[in-house]
């Protein structure tokens, strides 16, 4: 089933959504000394959590599917939402989502980046890391870094840092990516690193996360597709 064709989750009231993600920033605050921000993420709840989230004085939302972020984007109109892609995306959908992204979080791969940087000039983007090589989640290997940053660089983005999704039920797999990442956006100077998310962000905390995408604390479980 598509993600546009699924049923949408029950939500919770926005006074509870205020009070978890003021709860989660607090909390993120006391652990980072400041660093750390939340980001939350909608995926698969209706427009109506993202009105909430703005509310709650935040203007940055996640998002994972490109139809999903447009038709909320089309709800909101003219509300100014600061849209981060969190998901896996493909270059056809980069033409559509241009000057509505903010951040591009899962840039991963050269034929990609050349086709933000052709639809969207000067875009804000992070590169995708695996750090695991393979044992994780998407994102280009370790060793292919460098390369995506320099290129992202010279077409004229501007490559704020480096994403990463932590091993899921392996705390030792997430803490060696969560190390990993920050190693290579130390030796690359680079200030942005998205890890961390519901089940893993005191870690990703500690590792020296700047930003951590959570959803499920905030609205609850989702619909299992």
């Amino acid at each position: 089933m598509s993600p546009e064709n699924q049923p949408e989750p029950a939500v919770p009231p926005t006074g509870q959504i205020l009070d978890r993600i003021e709860a989660i920033q607090d909390h993120l605050d006391a652990r980072s000394g400041g660093r750390t921000r939340l980001l939350p993420v909608t995926k698969a709840f209706p427009v109506e959590v993202v009105s909430s989230v703005l509310a709650a004085g935040f203007d940055e939302v996640g998002e994972n599917y490109a139809q999903e972020l447009l038709e909320k984007n089309r709800q909101l109109s003219p509300e100014r939402v600061g849209w981060h892609m969190i998901g896996g995306l493909q270059r056809n959908k980069v033409r559509r989502l241009a000057g509505v992204v903010k951040l591009w979080q899962t840039v991963d791969r050269a034929s990609l980046l050349d086709e933000i940087s052709k639809r969207d000039p000067g875009a804000r983007i992070l590169v995708q890391v695996d750090p695991l090589n393979g044992e994780g989640k998407a994102g280009c290997a370790p060793s292919e870094v460098e390369a995506l940053v320099v290129r992202g660089i010279d077409s004229g983005l501007d490559v704020a840092g480096l994403m990463t999704v932590g091993a899921a039920g392996d705390p030792a797999a997430t803490l060696r990516a969560f190390e990993v990442l920050a190693g290579l956006a130390d030796s690359l100077d680079l200030a942005e690193r998205s890890m961390g998310m519901t089940d893993d962000m005191d870690l990703a905390v500690d590792m020296g996360s700047t930003l951590v995408r959570v959803g499920r604390a905030i609205f609850g479980e989702r619909q299992s597709r």
